[in-house]
């Protein structure tokens, strides 16, 4: 059953990694058919809209969507992705290639995940002046201090939900089972949040991981406060295998995990819910380097295979990843954040010589 696959290219420096990785993908002779929604300053001279009603249906009639970055042109249907597909995981993926740029003396073997909520927490966006809340009578529970004497400032709401949790740590444990079997050893998930200062919503969060925990006899648990685990990703990095945690932290240090590997231009993502998922590096737009073809096209492509693995291609999926081990291996066709010279363009070309 022919695969249909909604490209949306993004913005600076995106296109000239998500073309590459597109041709080199589609040169592999799979029953894949693209699409490219309409999105951005185009759709809008040609439709009216940043993100019009073809662009969204072309959307829901792909088995997936292929997405680069977005500085904000193609921000509405990011956020279409996100909250109206209901993609709650957040997969960011940090394993070490040899070869790979990576400040660490000893980075070899690096290889977890981390499994960021996608779509609560702080990112509600609810947000607004501090005065809105005097009439609710809330009091700091640190300061003792109420909120109506605390002057002039800005709030920002933090939602932790029962079924929020619930719902991404079961997806973290069947990571985990599955990460066991493909990779030969015992599962393991690690929860964190800071739940000493957070009982009621970081606290929550944890409580919750432990309840599904006793689900999963075959995978072991545990959990740090959030600010041990930042140390602990640093200086024990081989130690984790799936990271599950709230959305805020999630975003910020799975940065930090991509940096442990050889930084951004590795770091690769997808966006899993129940009924869709798609798939987009996690590097930014890169404006400072946008129409050199330098951009390093590395993130997109694993991105790619995070696709093909959820398309059920799982054979080719893994062919990508072992011709890029390859390349880094080698050394010699490397982008320039890698320490190489290589252009954009050139890199692509070496991972499809080695298919």
């Amino acid at each position: 059953m022919t695969r249909t696959i909604a490209v949306i290219e993004g913005d600076d420096a995106s296109p000239e990694a998500m073309r590459p990785c597109v041709e080199l993908i589609d040169g592999l002779g799979l029953d894949i058919s693209w699409t490219y929604p309409p999105v951005g300053p185009t759709a809008r001279e040609q439709h009216g809209s940043l993100f019009p009603d073809r662009a969204r249906e072309m959307i829901d009639s792909a088995d997936t969507t292929y997405f680069g970055s977005t500085s904000g042109g193609a921000t509405q249907a990011l956020f279409y992705l996100r909250w109206g597909k209901q993609t709650y995981a957040n997969v960011r993926p940090a394993r070490y290639f040899p070869g790979a740029r990576s400040p660490l003396a000893e980075p070899e073997g690096i290889d977890f995940v981390i499994v960021r909520e996608n779509l609560e927490d702080m990112y509600l966006g609810i947000e607004g002046d501090l005065a809105d809340l005097a009439p609710l009578g809330l009091v700091s529970r640190t300061s003792r201090r109420a909120v109506a004497d605390l002057g002039e400032g800005r709030y920002a709401m933090k939602a932790i939900t029962r079924e929020g949790s619930e719902r991404v740590v079961r997806f973290s444990f069947e990571l985990a089972r599955k990460r066991a079997a493909s990779l030969g050893r015992p599962g393991k998930v690690t929860c964190t949040s800071k739940y000493n200062m957070l009982p009621e919503s970081d606290g929550y969060f944890r409580d919750i991981a432990r309840e599904i925990a006793n689900e999963y006899d075959d995978v072991a648990f545990e959990t740090f406060i959030v600010d041990d685990f930042a140390c602990r990703l640093v200086t024990q990095p081989h130690h984790f295998d799936v990271v599950v945690m709230p959305n805020l932290y999630g975003d910020i240090l799975s940065d930090a995990a991509a940096g442990l590997i050889g930084g951004l231009g590795l770091a690769a993502s997808g966006c899993y819910g129940d009924d869709y998922a798609y798939f987009e590096s996690a590097h930014g737009t890169a404006p400072d380097i946008a129409g050199q073809n330098s951009i390093n096209p590395t993130a997109t492509l694993l991105s790619g295979c995070m696709m093909l693995d959820h398309l059920g291609f799982a054979a080719e999926s893994a062919r990508i990843e072992r011709a890029i081990a390859e390349i880094y291996a080698e050394g010699k066709t490397l982008t320039p954040d890698q320490g190489g010279s290589a252009s954009t363009s050139a890199f692509c070309d070496a991972v499809r010589g080695r298919l």
